[in-house]
Parts: structure tokens; sequence; C-alpha cells
């Protein structure tokens, strides 16, 4: 027998509440939520039907109500089903939104380059200070479990995680319990050892598995795999001579090119950033070994709350650097109009 939308709601709220609290669930407890608007004793005829139904039982003649076996299973199946709903969107969106971006970050480099004739370079955006939305894990055969990981921002990282022993739908159900339960919501930084040493104890013999998905999940916070980097202008380094040697200019070219070292050198802005989000690298002081003969200024760009990018100008250590700091503060106040125009 299906339960009707308010049956479902009930029960619901009698799980997330006995998550939250470890005690047994009563009518007044459930009649405080405001979606649902119904009467203590409406709540109380629904319990009896979900008792009845197996949904919920009651421990104790005179206490409230707990989820049972089956109460879990069908929560986490309708949980199940809307994330990977919700999941589905998102990638959708984010692919529409990745590709959008992509245009605009090439047309702004561009336009960097041509305004100031140096070499420019800017990041694609990414979030810091992430927290976590949601874990999902399912499973794709009896030895390896797919972990979907969303992060603020609606980010996805996917990760197959191979495992020891043999896992059943039931594992996998109290694993996501015991994950979203202690997780969702928090930054990277609020992951302590402790709170991982709970998680481990409580996982049993499946403490490594929760190693490894926690692993995932802070490659997927902090992870600057997805990191972009545009560039443009590059060749106009040999408009100035003492840039222009052949030795010189092919190392910087290469920098351009193979782009590790412009990620580091993004890392190395986001890590150092100023009230002014403007940071000027003269000679030996640039991050990057290749353009110790050059000026780096970069500026960080920002979106959104904690959705931020780096763009930067590379040229002679001659640079006129009054201009390139205007171009820089001009796109760091645009950007995000610029983007929503688009």
């Amino acid at each position: 027998m299906q339960l009707d939308e308010r049956k479902m709601k009930i029960l619901q709220a009698i799980i997330r509440t006995y998550m939250e609290t470890g005690e047994p669930v009563g009518s007044r407890t459930i009649s405080k939520y405001s979606d649902l608007n119904l009467s203590s004793a409406t709540i109380r005829n629904e319990m009896s039907d979900l008792e009845e139904m197996g949904y919920i039982i009651q421990p104790h003649t005179s206490a409230g109500r707990i989820p049972s076996d089956k109460g879990y299973r069908l929560y986490v199946d309708t949980m199940m089903l809307e994330k990977d709903r919700e999941v589905a969107e998102m990638k959708e969106l984010m692919l529409e939104k990745t590709e959008k971006m992509e245009k605009i970050l090439m047309q702004v480099a561009k336009l960097l380059a041509n305004n100031t004739n140096y070499a420019a370079m800017i990041s694609s955006p990414q979030i810091r200070k992430n927290r976590l939305k949601f874990i999902q894990l399912s499973q794709v055969d009896t030895l390896h479990i797919l972990a979907v990981i969303v992060c603020e921002g609606n980010i996805v990282k996917n990760k197959v995680i191979e495992t020891e022993d043999e896992l059943d739908n039931e594992d996998i159900l109290k694993l996501n319990i015991l994950l979203n339960t202690n997780l969702n919501g928090l930054a990277m930084e609020e992951i302590n050892l402790a709170t991982i040493a709970r998680l481990k104890e409580q996982a049993g013999i499946h403490s490594q598995l929760l190693n490894d998905v926690m692993d995932a999940v802070a490659e997927a916070i902090v992870g600057d795999e997805d990191l972009e980097i545009y560039t443009s202008g590059a060749t106009n380094i040999f408009k100035y001579p003492e840039l222009s040697d052949s030795s010189k200019a092919k190392e910087i070219l290469a920098t351009f090119e193979e782009k590790q070292q412009l990620v580091e050198l993004v890392n190395s802005t986001m890590e150092q950033n100023s009230e002014t989000g403007i940071q000027v690298y003269i000679g030996e002081e640039t991050p990057i070994q290749t353009m110790k003969d050059c000026s780096v200024v970069t500026a960080t760009y920002e979106l959104e709350e904690g959705v931020q990018g780096t763009i930067g100008i590379i040229g002679p250590k001659r640079m006129d650097y009054e201009k390139v700091v205007a171009n820089l503060k001009t796109l760091m106040n645009k950007l995000d109009d610029v983007f929503k125009k688009k």
C-alpha cells in the first residue's frame, strides 16, 4: 500500500526528528512542523495508521514512535530518487553554465591582452571555503561504490570507490544515513580527526570504506583538478627586447602552454589575497621561476560570495603599472555583471 502525501510528510518528520534527537517522537512534536498544519489528534491517527502499516514502532507503551527498518527503507529510497533528480538537474545546469563561462573568460583574456599589449591569463572561478550539501552512495556492483558528492554552489563530484568486502543495500542505506546526518552543511576544516574517528567507529566493519569516502569528500571540497586557465597574448612578449631573447621567450611560452605553473600562481594569489584583491610581483618576487625577468600583476575576482578566480597580466618589469592595475580593477568590478548579461 502506497502512502498518501500527508502520511509521507509525517513519516519524514518522525524520521528527521528521531535522527536529530535519538528520542521517540510524539504527535505534539510533529504538530510543530509549520508545513503540516495538522492538529495533534489528526497526527496521532495518522501515526497509528503508520504503525499498523509497519513504518514506525512504539518502543514503550507511553512513549512516542521511532522509525522501523521498513520506514527507514522508504525514507532513503524516496530521498535517493529525489537526489537523483536533483543531481541530474544540477549537472545539466552546470554544463550549460560552464560552456557559457568558458566563452566569457576567453573573451576577457583576449580583451586584457589587447588593451595592455602584455600577456593575459584568467582562471575559472572556484568555490572557496566550500561546504558539503549531501553525499549519495550507490552500488555499481558488489565490489564498487559510486559516491556522488554535492557541494555548495551545486558543484557535483563523482568518485568510484573499490570496496574490500561485498556490501548489500542495507549496508549502503546505513552508510548514507550516517554520512549525511553527521556531515551535511560542514566545511572541510570543520570535519576534524575526532569526527572522522567517531564515524569510522560507527561504520564498524566498513570503516575502511568510510575512510575512502572521506578522502573523496576532501578531494571534492578542496581539490583544484577542475581549475581551468585561459590565456591570450603570449606572443606579445616578443615586443619587448628584454624578453625576446630566444631562451627566455621559449620558457615563458612553455609556461603558457603547459599551465601547471599558472595553476600554482592562482593558488598563491588566493592564499595571499589582500583587501584590494591586487597583487604585484616584480622580478624575483614572482612565484613562477620562468617569469623572474617579468612583472606579474594579479587580481582576485568574485562572482558571488565565496566563488572566486584570478586574473593576471604578465609583461616586462617596465610595464605601465597604473594602466594594468586600472584595467584589472575595472574588470574585477564588472565581471559579475558581464557574466549575468551573457
